[in-house]
């Protein structure tokens, strides 16, 4: 959700508090445009993340009316190229980009499983102005069994944090309610735990990036 963290695998680079570099796109330019959304399901915590330490962040669009968290998911649209929404996919598997991905059945059926792996399942969700709303998740869902829901680190918390505030201009206690109710954090994480980590408002901690 913030345009610092996208421009390090648009253009390469580590983000603030990680530990894995990306080596950015083939066609390195900015987004033409970017813009706040909210999509259908909810984001969860699972696997254990290289880069930041817990629980990686999944898209799960398909919300159960049975599974307690937030019914929408804050996100944020960029308009890239195939070839940049590509890339992107590649290096999030810390693999080289330099091969377009074959969008048609996901343009199609609104779904495609690309492989196993953690982010290789595109979803299409909706349409933004004429443009698909395209993202990649894991294969499974977050109230599968065996999904093993992991909490996430505090420093990745901090930096999605600042996503939510660049993007949608959140306080931090609404932010602390929010990220404190998604499966994987719910539990592990409170809202007062994570407010702590983002600093009374007008921080720079509940501003911007760590």
């Amino acid at each position: 959700m913030h345009l610092d963290r996208l421009t390090c695998y648009l253009a390469g680079g580590r983000p603030p508090g990680g530990r894995h570099s990306t080596p950015g796109c083939r066609d390195p330019r900015p987004p033409a445009r970017t813009t706040p959304v909210m999509l259908p399901g909810l984001m969860y915590f699972a696997t254990e993340s290289e880069t930041w330490g817990g629980g990686r962040a999944f898209y799960d669009p398909d919300r159960r009316p049975d599974l307690q968290g937030p019914a929408e998911l804050p996100a944020r649209a960029y308009l890239v190229t195939a070839s940049q929404f590509s890339d992107i996919a590649a290096q999030e598997m810390y693999r080289a980009p330099g091969e377009d991905l074959d969008l048609t059945e996901v343009l199609m059926h609104g779904r495609a499983r690309l492989g196993p792996g953690r982010y290789e399942t595109l979803v299409c969700a909706g349409l933004l102005d004429g443009y698909p709303v395209l993202t990649f998740t894991a294969p499974w869902s977050s109230t599968d069994p065996g999904v093993g829901l992991n909490p996430p680190s505090a420093a990745y918390l901090e930096h999605i944090a600042a996503g939510l505030v660049a993007a949608h201009g959140w306080s931090p206690l609404r932010i602390a309610d929010y990220l404190a109710s998604c499966p994987g954090a719910r539990g592990h994480w409170t809202a007062t735990e994570i407010a702590a980590l983002l600093g009374p408002p007008g921080t720079p901690g509940a501003s911007g990036p760590p």
